[in-house]
């Protein structure tokens, strides 16, 4: 429980970056408004700004993504259940339009300067910590987005934090409510014990009583309906022998690859910003006058950490570190380019305000030989023919599929073997039959019922198969001597718990009622102790624990409370409560603060989780 005061108490400023790039994208499935091609197509609308099929698919690909790093590699993808991931998807993107609309009318904002902070300062964004463009854009290019559109998502993602922190942030709690929890969570209890066993010997079962209830659950006893599978294979890897690349086209890739290599710029500025109660007059006057002390002889990074507006770089002498084309705004960036190494620009305004820009060093790009890319850019050639050519010749194995009755000559066309599965049933088995899609279409009523031949069905990113049942074997009804020993286990444990429980409850009722001394409810055994137990005390069954401390203090010490509860495996224990403890003494501060800022925020998420029902509440919400 401490550990999880811990955990909640913490600011979510200190883990919004990695949240950002790692967990905030997987949290709602991603709004998509970046897509430069608009299906007209809707999926829902949301006080009337639309969701379209576009957005939703790059939704359920980022979700399937997020999800398959969690589980691991090896985790197969086709198990995932496309319904579920598209209803969580569309509920994703729901809510986040909910809470962007939200964020909006709360007059929250995220400056273009901030945003520019927060991507240079970004840890994986860096090298030797320093920002990097090339590893930024490795970055953002494995998730699938380009510059703009990342700055896009970020920048919302950031609107959506400030409208939680803004809401988590405000709750509060008394100094009562506090030491209140601190009571309960500090409390200790002195308890005993008495186990009754479940005894399974006593129980007597008759045959008619084996057959009775097999007669009245003869559903639960049938065999499982199974299919055995023909099938073909198609791998991606055959195809990498049969392709040959050209030495203009290694050449070509090379030129390309190289152009893309920028030169990198160190950039210091003082930024005065141009808002609500800055005009654009008193900004420029203000530079200029920077300006004046700059020609006078003045230092540009102590003036820098006494005038710059931006909290990012003013501290470090306005230093924003190595940076390539395309991360600063289009006028910073031309007047950094104009530059010559320690030299200072004349005002220039952005969209944040009025800046000086000094050029603090330039790195050229380091171009790799042609020999030293050679063997990576003919991978790369070589890959994208491949992929070209499994695409052809899986269409042309499922075109060849769907018009043939069998896979003879499909097989036969592409020069692949015919494989045969394991018998497996609904719920999947091992290698093949664990996939999700091969299940799916193994049971289709195409498959099963009219003996066709399945599309192709993508097992990874390099291998697809295309299937056909051998042979279904329906369910059967199991004779009653295949299950009679299942039965009986089933009923001797039922019975056995049963007639414990009912002999439980009666001396606790009796217990209660001080008709049975505790002394005398021991029958030869003894109760067992345990003095000053907590909440997650060790070595007490958790369903104990929480029966314990959901009891009522005893009325005194002479008088203890007794419950009751059945465990997991039949047994009953009755539990006699003898004593409550609570912590003495004022809490050290630390702790106090500790369970004041747990609670806090525990409100607030409890006040943003009554925020956002109340937006969807009112929300206009169509889905088509």
């Amino acid at each position: 429980m401490l550990q999880n005061i811990r955990d909640n108490s913490q600011g979510w400023i200190a883990k919004t970056i990695i949240g950002v790039i790692v967990a905030l994208m997987a949290l709602t499935g991603f709004d998509a408004i970046f897509n430069a091609t608009r299906n007209n197509q809707e999926v829902a609308k949301v006080n009337g700004e639309e969701i379209g099929p576009n957005e939703l698919s790059q939704a359920v690909d980022m979700q399937r993504r997020q999800l398959m790093e969690r589980l691991g590699k090896d985790f197969d993808a086709s198990r995932l259940d496309e319904k579920l991931l598209r209803e969580a998807a569309l509920k994703g993107l729901i809510e986040r339009k909910l809470l962007l609309q939200g964020a909006t009318d709360a007059g929250f904002a995220f400056s273009q300067a901030a945003l520019d902070q927060l991507i240079l300062q970004t840890p994986e964004f860096q090298v030797d910590g320093k920002f990097n463009s090339d590893r930024f854009d490795q970055v953002i290019r494995q998730m699938g987005y380009t510059r703009m559109q990342f700055r896009q998502m970020l920048e919302q993602e950031m609107l959506i934090g400030q409208l939680r922190a803004g809401l988590s942030g405000s709750g509060f709690v008394t100094e009562e409510e506090v030491l209140a929890f601190a009571r309960l969570e500090k409390q200790t209890r002195d308890f005993a014990t008495l186990s009754l066993k479940a005894d399974s010997k006593a129980v007597k079962l008759s045959d008619e009583e084996i057959k009775a209830y097999y007669d009245e659950h003869a559903n639960q006893f049938m065999s499982p309906e199974q299919v055995v599978l023909e099938y073909v294979e198609l791998k991606k890897d055959a195809f990498f022998d049969k392709v040959s690349v050209k030495d203009e086209d290694l050449q070509a890739l090379y030129q390309k690859e190289i152009s893309n290599l920028a030169e990198q710029r160190d950039a210091a500025h003082i930024l005065i910003e141009v808002n609500d109660k800055v005009t654009e007059a008193q900004a420029k006057a203000k530079i200029e006058e920077v300006q004046k002390r700059l020609s006078q002889g003045g230092n540009f990074a102590a003036l820098a950490k006494e005038f710059s507006e931006d909290p990012g770089s003013a501290t470090n002498s306005g230093d924003l570190g190595y940076a390539g084309p395309g991360v600063y705004d289009p006028e910073f960036e031309k007047a950094l380019y104009a530059l010559k190494k320690d030299e200072v620009s004349a005002p220039v305004r952005s969209a944040y305000g009025w800046h000086l820009i000094k050029l603090l060093g330039v790195q050229a790009p380091e171009v790799p030989s042609f020999a030293a890319l050679k063997d990576k850019l003919s991978r790369e050639l070589k890959a994208q023919q491949v992929e070209q050519r499994f695409v052809e010749v899986s269409k042309e194995l499922e075109d060849a599929a769907f018009e043939a009755s069998d896979l003879e000559q499909p097989a036969q066309d592409q020069g692949l073997q015919i494989k045969l599965s394991a018998p497996f049933g609904r719920e999947g088995g091992e290698g093949l039959a664990a996939n999700r899609q091969v299940i799916q279409a193994a049971f289709s009523p195409e498959v099963l019922e009219d003996g066709a031949n399945s599309g192709a069905i993508e097992l990874d990113p390099d291998t697809v198969v295309v299937l056909r049942v051998k042979e279904h074997k329906k369910p059967e009804q199991l004779p009653l001597e295949q299950v009679t020993t299942s039965i009986r286990e089933r009923l001797v444990g039922e019975h056995a718990s049963a007639a414990v429980q009912a002999k439980g409850q009666a001396l606790l009722a009796s217990l209660r009622e001080g008709k049975t001394p505790v002394v005398q409810a021991q029958e030869g055994q003894t109760w067992k102790m345990v003095e000053a137990a907590t909440r997650s005390q060790e070595g007490v069954d958790p369903v104990v624990l929480q029966t314990l401390f959901r009891m009522p203090k005893p009325a005194a010490a002479d008088k203890p409370s007794f419950a009751g509860v059945t465990l997991g495996n039949g047994d009953y224990v009755l539990l006699q409560l003898k004593g409550v403890s609570e912590p003495e003494g004022a809490l050290a501060a630390e702790e106090t603060e500790m369970y004041r800022r747990f609670l806090a925020s525990r409100v607030g998420q409890q006040d943003f989780a009554a925020f956002r029902n109340e937006l969807e509440g009112k929300a206009k919400i169509e889905r088509f």
